[in-house]
């Protein structure tokens, strides 16, 4: 290989590396009940440390729903499935393909219902139980902050 090859390739592997910390530490951080405001990551020799800015104030109340089974004046009935990440919130797999749910749609626990885009991370939003969907409560292509009400539904 010549120094050129080498470096690529090294290159290749250390963007694989970043790569496999991102996605742990987007999974690590969405199992946290309440954001928290840093993250340090040790890997070997290798020391990964991020601190934020968190607001001490609660997430802000969810928009009025976008898509609802009821009158627009009526609020969404019942619980609500929540964001596991902070990110960028998409309905659908790709662009133009159907929704994963819309509005009336029964789920069950585990199924796939959103995805949310967190650095170029895809982390699919799935339903904890079973129910049908009763709102749609952020646009599609919106960001979303951790844990924010995304659907609200009527459990099972």
């Amino acid at each position: 290989m010549t120094a050129v090859q080498d470096n690529i390739t090294g290159h290749d592997e250390y963007l694989r590396v970043l790569e496999a910390i991102q996605t742990g530490a987007l999974q690590l951080l969405a199992g946290f009940p309440q954001q928290p405001s840093a993250l340090r990551v040790q890997v070997g020799e290798v020391t990964i440390e991020a601190e934020w800015q968190v607001s001490g104030a609660p997430v802000a109340p969810a928009p009025a729903p976008v898509e609802t089974g009821v009158a627009q004046d009526d609020p969404p009935i019942g619980a609500v499935f929540r964001a596991p990440s902070v990110g960028v919130f998409y309905r659908s797999p790709e662009p133009g393909a159907d929704p994963f749910v819309q509005v009336g749609d029964p789920v069950t626990a585990g199924q796939q219902i959103a995805i949310v885009e967190a650095m170029k991370l895809m982390i699919p939003v799935t339903a904890q139980t079973s129910g049908v969907i009763t709102g749609i409560l952020v646009e599609d292509n919106e960001p979303v902050q951790f844990d924010q009400s995304l659907f609200s539904y009527s459990p099972e």
